[in-house]
């Protein structure tokens, strides 16, 4: 079997040593069938998308919303080598599959409209699906509506035409999409479990997620509901594409 790929951005080595662990144990996957690249280590380079039966994306520390003068050297480069990957992704409608990051990336590359409108603190929230939701086979086996974790500073405002909504929530109505028949981005974390995501809470304390003396009720939100499904997202996906 060909390797997928898990593109990653996160500059803090626990989180992201962690996500790979979430990612490898969900999609049901090993370290020789999924291949990590932290993107903000190095320039990424050449990508042959025929080595790959397919390509994750992780969450991540950027905002494709923030004006060009706030973003760093390393977050120009990352997006400006997400857009040259994703011209050759949706052209070929290669199997992708980017999680909250992947909002940003997908979702810009496509022409949404990405502001901070529907901004969630980092919580526990339910998602519907869609009628096409419950249609795609990366959704099949969920109920139609679960718990996911979310967080994020940023969501799609307005879809463009080209996307597909698959699944929705009651403060942010983009939660998942799909570009084509198999090009997807969820803002919700499907990779993510409890002790996973106290793990970020506690890596971005100082990150404008919350405030300074919200870090209880951070960590109580995200266990007033069990998250038990999500995770089957990772492993339809690295099922359908294992090539």
């Amino acid at each position: 079997m060909k390797p997928f790929l898990l593109l990653a951005t996160r500059a803090e080595d626990v989180p992201a040593d962690e996500e790979y662990e979430l990612f490898l144990r969900y999609s049901g996957l090993d370290e020789r069938t999924l291949v990590r690249v932290r993107m903000e280590a190095a320039p990424l380079g050449p990508v042959d998308l025929d080595d790959y039966s397919g390509i994750f994306v992780g969450g991540g520390p950027f905002n494709a919303s923030d004006p060009d003068r706030k973003k760093s050297p390393v977050q120009h480069r990352v997006e400006a080598e997400f857009r040259t990957l994703l011209d050759e992704v949706v052209a070929r409608d290669y199997p992708f599959l980017g999680a909250c990051y992947g909002v940003g990336t997908l979702g810009a590359h496509q022409g949404a409209e990405i502001d901070g409108t529907y901004r969630e603190p980092i919580s526990v929230v339910e998602v519907t699906r869609t009628a096409a939701g419950a249609d795609d086979p990366l959704l099949a086996t969920l109920p139609d509506t679960f718990a996911a974790f979310v967080g994020h500073k940023e969501a799609i405002r307005t879809l463009p035409p080209s996307a597909t909504l698959l699944a929705s929530g009651e403060a942010c109505p983009v939660q998942m999409f799909r570009v084509g028949r198999n090009v997807y981005a969820t803002q919700f974390h499907p990779e993510l479990d409890v002790e996973g995501i106290t793990t970020r809470i506690h890596a971005y304390a100082s990150h404008g997620y919350f405030a300074a003396d919200e870090l209880q009720l951070t960590l109580d939100a995200v266990r007033r509901m069990p998250v038990t499904h999500t995770g089957d997202i990772l492993r339809a996906f690295a099922d359908r594409y294992a090539r």
